[in-house]
């Protein structure tokens, strides 16, 4: 999977390039976590939520069974998701991320399409479904403006409000052709 990302994202003559994560990725993936994730835990004023507190065995686990993407900038990982199919043919888009001072460039909007596309080949998919936490207004904005509504909410065991969002996985293909 070569996602080409240019144009107005394009840093220093480089661009952007969304890929498989390989092993060796995994703790430039966790340190972009810890630092991506603290405008979310200054938000809540809570550091223990759970990308924040996550281990890199636990990283290396989800590397195996998950589909992990990065985007990098040269040798730099810079942005990063994961995703899983369950049982039920539900498609779940985990920790997306973007390093702080390439956001608000459509990168975010990138990686969602490209997980999206990753989950949508497995046969069994039906629809796909991610959480934020209910303050998380540019969260919230990405995620409506790529298709997904609002099913519920629950509260995560660090207490943070979750707002749980999803969209039919046969919508991914029409916004792909649309965005």
């Amino acid at each position: 999977m070569g996602y080409q990302v240019s144009g107005r994202h394009a840093h220093m003559g480089m661009s952007v390039t969304i890929s498989a994560a390989a092993a060796e990725d995994t703790e430039q993936i966790l340190k972009l976590q810890y630092l991506a994730f603290q405008r979310e835990a200054e938000l809540y004023g809570n550091y223990r939520i759970q990308p924040l507190t996550q281990t890199l065995d636990s990283l290396k686990a989800e590397l195996e069974s998950d589909t992990v993407l990065v985007a990098r900038l040269g040798d730099e990982v810079v942005g990063t998701v994961r995703g899983s199919v369950d049982e039920d043919g539900t498609g779940k888009i985990a920790k997306l991320c973007v390093h702080p001072r390439l956001q608000g460039h459509g990168l975010g909007a990138r990686l969602l399409r490209a997980v999206e596309e990753a989950l949508a080949g497995h046969a069994e998919t039906t629809r796909f479904r991610l959480h934020t936490g209910h303050k998380s207004e540019s969260n919230l904005r990405l995620y409506r403006n790529a298709g997904y509504v609002q099913v519920g909410g629950r509260t995560a065991s660090d207490g943070v409000r979750l707002v749980i969002l999803e969209k039919e996985a046969t919508d991914a293909a029409d916004f792909a052709v649309s965005a």
